[in-house]
């Protein structure tokens, strides 16, 4: 068989790193192997881990090529669609009009959960407030709540950070916390979540929100703890100020939690189900605890 070096652009790790603006950089890791290719387009928020899933599988199976891009949930459920891509990775389930879409163009969809993640909400280190209510957070990212001293805090300006509206973490985020009401006017919306603990690390007022694994290391954000109920305890995401309380996030108690998934379109292939076979096994599941993920529950 024709043999060729394959090239895969897998961005530096999040984790463990001193800084988030390390986490822009990227290299270009060369493997040997033959043409069997498979193609992964979407989530912004899973591309770290469909990176490091993918290095992995391809030095366990060097006839191999795996190629993972970001862009947003949305844009890669475009792709699989369009036929453009062969897996699309969200962070949200499908919408309703891109199923039927699909259904109009005669494609099956088949949605696969590889993981979950806790939704972190997050405030600048200097910042005094150390939690905050679910209708605390709908108040402030809706804007009915302007001032930090609104919700327990000092007497300072609220300055909100989002993603854009293709990202699944946007949707997620509106329809489960906001309530599918729409963000204040004056969100700022970013690029990637990297973007948004950029824009908080440096805002002394500011709030944003994304993956709890992507702010675990970033010494000038704080992950709040959230009230699923007034009347309720504040629960975090994390045991400690470090790693991730997966029995919270499994059991529901910690309130901003949501699966990450995996659509194909089709019957797979030979090459994509053993992949995905892969990630559901437990070396699959190892990777994502060691990403900073949550692994899937065991049954």
């Amino acid at each position: 068989m024709k043999r060729f070096i394959k090239s895969l652009i897998v961005f530096s790790c999040l984790y463990g790193m001193s800084s988030y603006n390390q986490a822009k950089a990227a290299e270009i890791i060369t493997v040997k192997g033959t043409a069997e290719s498979i193609t992964v387009k979407g989530s912004d928020t899973m591309v770290i881990l469909g990176q490091r899933l993918a290095e992995e599988y391809m030095n366990k199976n060097k006839d191999v090529t795996i190629q993972v891009t970001g862009g947003g949930s949305g844009t890669g459920i475009a792709a699989l669609l369009n036929k453009t891509t062969n897996l699309a990775n969200s962070s949200r389930p499908i919408k309703d009009a891109e199923a039927k879409k699909a259904r109009e163009a005669g494609v099956e969809i088949t949605e696969v959960k590889i993981a979950m993640d806790g939704l972190a909400v997050v405030v600048n280190r200097e910042n005094s407030v150390s939690e905050l209510t679910m209708k605390q957070i709908l108040g402030i990212y809706t804007g009915h709540y302007k001032n930090w001293k609104d919700v327990g805090g000092p007497d300072q300006k609220i300055m909100r950070y989002s993603r854009e509206s293709n990202s699944g973490t946007y949707v997620f985020f509106k329809e489960h916390v906001l309530l599918d009401r729409d963000y204040a006017p004056d969100c700022q919306t970013m690029s990637g979540t990297s973007a948004v603990a950029e824009a908080v690390s440096r805002d002394k007022w500011g709030i944003g929100f994304g993956g709890v694994a992507y702010f675990t290391k970033i010494p000038d954000l704080k992950i709040l703890k959230i009230k699923k109920l007034d009347t309720k305890p504040a629960v975090s995401p994390l045991k400690d100020d470090k790693s991730i309380n997966y029995e919270q996030i499994w059991n529901g108690e910690y309130p901003i939690a949501r699966y990450l998934y995996i659509y194909i379109a089709g019957k797979p292939v030979p090459a994509i189900k053993k992949y995905l076979d892969w990630i559901l096994g437990p070396e699959g599941q190892e990777i994502v605890t060691r990403v900073g993920y949550v692994p899937l529950p065991k049954k």
